[in-house]
């Protein structure tokens, strides 16, 4: 039997981490806790075995797809950056956590790239099929908006409501997957509490971060556009209106909150959205921008977590 070369093992594993950097897995899998909460509330129980089993390999699919394919819709762009000397691995940024834009720094191929995020793209739209057809459309859209949302980028500030289009359509399809008729007034809270939370605490914020940068490539963002006196207005706006809808999809959930939860609710919108969004604010630096984004990534967990010890205790 012929051996497997020493080195083989280690040199898979750091192939595999290069794709994982692509898809932004660390980030997607924090993602991930989106869609399954809302499963649960609007379901108000665990779905069955299959659903939840194929739910979460077609939410991982998924995630893994549409990240890779910012980066490979981006890459000429990203490799501008690259050779200009952007795209450094910043202290604290979740985004790049292993290696920031692997195929615009040309550690992997464009054909591995698109390989991997096709291969991905086909197990999300099985999976969505299975859960639901409409999952599919819901994906479908996902995918097209991204890619005009990557395109929009020295085009129009307003690309970022796209974004936050984006953000929503995975749980949107997650709902879709436990009940195949939700309840509209459900759908509609849903999609304005993520739209959101993802404008204020994920787009501006981390444009805020890139501002030097993408001024120098001519970027239409709202920080650059409209001032970061703005920028930070319209994402105190956006967060305290988060702060609202997170109540609301509480209150219209078959699951009941009682006063802790929707206590506990307030405090994790403060603790990771408001508080630092205030600091923002008033130190305006790319740091709290990016402490920010870095706390608001991890809103819908917390959120899940909240959903999780309800449905296990009643307080």
């Amino acid at each position: 039997m012929t051996s497997m070369p020493a080195g083989l093992p280690a040199t898979l594993l750091r192939r595999l981490q290069l794709f994982f950097a692509l898809s932004r897995t660390p980030h997607g899998l924090i993602d991930m806790a989106a869609p399954a909460m809302a499963a649960l509330l609007c379901l108000g129980r665990f779905p069955s075995l299959g659903v939840t089993v194929v739910g979460l390999i077609t939410v991982f699919a998924g995630y893994t797809a549409v990240y890779a394919l910012n980066d490979l819709v981006d890459f000429n762009v990203d490799r501008r950056k690259a050779e200009a000397g952007g795209l450094r691995k910043e202290a604290g940024d979740l985004d790049g956590m292993i290696i920031r834009h692997p195929l615009a720094q040309g550690i992997l191929s464009f054909r591995a790239g698109l390989a991997w995020a096709s291969g991905w793209a086909l197990v999300a739209l099985a999976g969505a099929y299975w859960l639901n057809p409409v999952c599919v459309y819901l994906f479908l859209s996902g995918a097209v908006l991204e890619g005009i949302y990557c395109k929009l980028w020295q085009v129009t500030p307003m690309r970022a409501l796209v974004n936050g289009a984006v953000k929503t359509l995975g749980p949107l399809a997650a709902v879709f997957a436990v009940d195949p008729a939700p309840p509209p007034l459900f759908l509609a809270v849903l999609f304005l509490w993520l739209f959101a939370w993802e404008i204020g605490g994920q787009n501006i914020p981390n444009d805020w971060t890139d501002l030097e940068e993408d001024r120098r490539f001519n970027a239409q963002t709202i920080p650059i556009r409209f001032g970061l006196p703005r920028a930070a207005l319209l994402i105190v706006g956006c967060l305290v209106c988060a702060l609202f809808f997170n109540i609301a999809i509480l209150w219209v959930s078959p699951l009941s909150f009682g006063t802790v939860p929707m206590i506990a609710a307030v405090g994790i919108n403060i603790f990771l959205l408001l508080r630092p969004a205030f600091r923002l604010g008033e130190g305006g630096e790319a740091r709290h921008a990016m402490a920010l984004f870095n706390r608001a990534s991890y809103y819908p967990l917390a959120n899940l977590l909240l959903v999780l010890l309800r449905m296990a205790y009643e307080v």
